[in-house]
């Protein structure tokens, strides 16, 4: 099987001279395995360079993959000397990552030796292509990372109580996360109770838990570059019979949304199958979308969304996250990671959805 570069070298433009250069951190550790907080990767249909300085030189050698790597000085010089010696005509930019600075600075590298440089979606819509399939060493990594995320779950029901705060549940969650193996938490991760549950992205708080609070929890790790993503919600105490429909109309959305996903649907489709159900009775309460890809970032293609034509097919990861909430009051969120495959869908995500009274 092809590597990603061979991959996406088979995706560049056909006319003479024509390469790529991956600047994103995100994209350059999609391309090479390495992670960086500097650098760029060349590709031709020659091969790819991944060029960098000194901080990164010696661990990019050893562990950087599909690529040659180099070392620079003056990142333009290197690149500009690279370009020469691949005969490079035209360079194809990042368009939604670079800024105008960004852009302003590699046009005027490539001027300088004769490059045309592309400013316009055109490798963005490549690496789109390359990185909405998944691998099944990349669905692995994702499941190893999910594996930790239902672990740190189940680890911090026995953690929950009237008394503590919100943020030290946070924390608690992190700290597990990191103890048992992962590279760090997926996204600064969410936990929300009582009225702080309306605020579907909130902040974790010095909010004391209490009797009677809904919990809701987003989190997810980030283990060999590809991140997980789940959310519950549960009860401390006891719950009123509201809190117990709104919570029964997000399960019963979140499991249609679950049925209706699979190779060939039109992913609009997966979000009216959630969105139906909790629209009916609860209006105006769920805001955002059904879903998201997930892999080398937290947030990728396709969407679970009214707008979203993307048709379903094997390879792709998405979370199926519905979610109700009442301004002033409380809010539920339920969420799962699925891969679609040939047959249907494979739930990445084990931990139970069942209202849980702690």
């Amino acid at each position: 099987m092809k590597n990603v570069v061979e991959r996406m070298t088979d995706l560049l433009p056909e006319e003479d001279g024509c390469a790529a250069l991956v600047t994103s951190g995100s994209n350059r550790r999609y391309l090479t395995g390495f992670p960086s907080s500097a650098g760029m990767v060349l590709v031709t249909k020659n091969g790819a360079w991944f060029m960098t300085d000194f901080r990164y030189f010696e661990a990019a050698q050893l562990k950087a993959k599909n690529c040659h790597v180099v070392m620079y000085t003056r990142a333009s010089e290197t690149l500009q000397k690279l370009m020469k010696e691949q005969h490079v005509k035209s360079l194809l930019l990042e368009y939604s990552t670079l800024t105008l600075a960004q852009a302003g600075d590699l046009e005027k590298a490539c001027e300088a030796v004769g490059v045309h440089a592309i400013k316009d979606e055109s490798l963005d819509t490549i690496l789109r292509t390359l990185r909405i399939i998944k691998t099944p060493e990349e669905i692995q990594k994702i499941r190893d990372s999910q594996a930790i995320t239902d672990a740190s779950f189940e680890y911090i029901l026995s953690r929950i109580h009237p008394g503590v705060t919100e943020r030290e549940i946070a924390l608690d969650i992190e700290f597990f996360m990191r103890r048992n193996g992962a590279e760090g938490v997926a996204f600064d991760l969410i936990v929300v109770s009582g009225k702080n549950g309306s605020q579907c992205h909130g902040v974790p708080s010095e909010k004391t838990i209490e009797n009677g609070d809904f919990v809701t929890m987003d989190i997810g790790a980030l283990l060999g570059g590809y991140h997980s993503d789940m959310t519950r919600t549960v009860a401390v105490g006891s719950v009123t019979e509201k809190q117990r429909r709104v919570y029964q109309t997000v399960l019963d959305a979140q499991l249609a949304a679950l049925a209706a996903a699979g190779p060939g649907v039109v992913c609009s489709k997966v979000d009216k199958a959630a969105r139906d159900i909790i629209e009916k009775d609860y209006p105006g309460t769920f805001g955002h979308s059904t879903g998201h890809g997930v892999g080398v970032e937290i947030h990728e293609w396709p969407r679970f969304a009214v707008s979203d034509p993307t048709v379903l097919l094997p390879g792709m990861v998405v979370t199926v996250e519905p979610g109700i909430y009442l301004a002033g009051e409380f809010g539920v969120r339920i969420e799962d990671m699925i891969a679609i495959t040939a047959s249907g869908t494979e739930n990445l995500t084990h931990s139970p959805k069942e209202l849980i009274i702690l």
